[in-house]
């Protein structure tokens, strides 16, 4: 597979804890399916890591620029990695690769994302191709993060919305001292029943592997379809 060299354009504090960085493409060719995954490095190291696109390809292909959501490890680690990417870095890629990926088509017309952490990139990228191609009359995500600053993206998704083309529900799972006035505490059955209210929604679940089990069970147990349940654990 290919590998490209491209130019850190921004680099975003999403988060304490995480870096939005947009590669440049300038006039380089790059396709890829909502949910695929680049492997992603700093030429001069030798370190090379998974991280899921988290732009649409609309997105991509009007901006001309790709879009990672990186989590900043706080280490001394001799080999350096994209958490220490500037603007005007260079960045190797290899991809796109993946199936964990968005249908061509939502014969249900409902589309229900489910994140935990860094989990909600793949799923912004799909959430955003889902609303650009009119894939679904309903469109909800629940994004579960340890406190309220973690929550990447957060203005971009109350935005949504705030103009009716999503339904949000944010949940903290472990601060206790904030005042955050919102849900608290992990996704459970409780929570995930009341956002799919129909079983026969296309669900995509992305996070911590014990979400991803623990979501997973409940999706099954509330009725939806094995061919129904997409998910990706990091």
């Amino acid at each position: 597979m290919p590998s490209l060299i491209l130019t850190a354009r921004d680099v975003e504090h999403a988060t304490p804890r995480t870096r939005i960085i947009r590669l440049a493409l300038d006039a380089q060719p790059f396709s890829f399916l909502a949910g695929q995954a680049v492997m992603a490095g700093l030429p001069i190291g030798a370190v090379r890591k998974p991280y899921s696109i988290a732009s649409s390809p609309a997105q991509t292909a009007r901006a001309r620029e790709i879009e990672l959501l990186v989590q900043i490890e706080e280490t001394d680690a001799a080999d350096p990695h994209l958490d220490r990417a500037t603007p005007g870095t260079a960045v190797e890629i290899t991809g796109p690769f993946g199936s964990f990926v968005l249908p061509h088509t939502i014969p249900e017309r409902r589309l229900f994302f489910l994140a935990g952490g860094t989990g909600i990139a793949p799923l912004r990228s799909m959430m955003w191709d889902g609303l650009e191609r009119n894939l679904a009359d309903r469109v909800a995500v629940v994004y579960s993060a340890r406190s309220p600053e973690e929550f990447a993206y957060e203005s971009e998704l109350r935005r949504l919305a705030t103009e009716g083309r999503i339904e949000l529900h944010l949940t903290v799972t472990r601060d206790v001292v904030s005042t955050w006035g919102g849900l608290r505490g992990r996704i459970d059955r409780q929570l995930v029943a009341s956002v799919l209210r129909e079983p026969v929604t296309h669900c995509v679940v992305c996070g911590p592997p014990a979400l991803v089990a623990d979501a997973t069970d409940l999706l099954r147990d509330l009725g939806v379809d094995e061919q129904r349940i997409l998910t990706e654990r990091y």
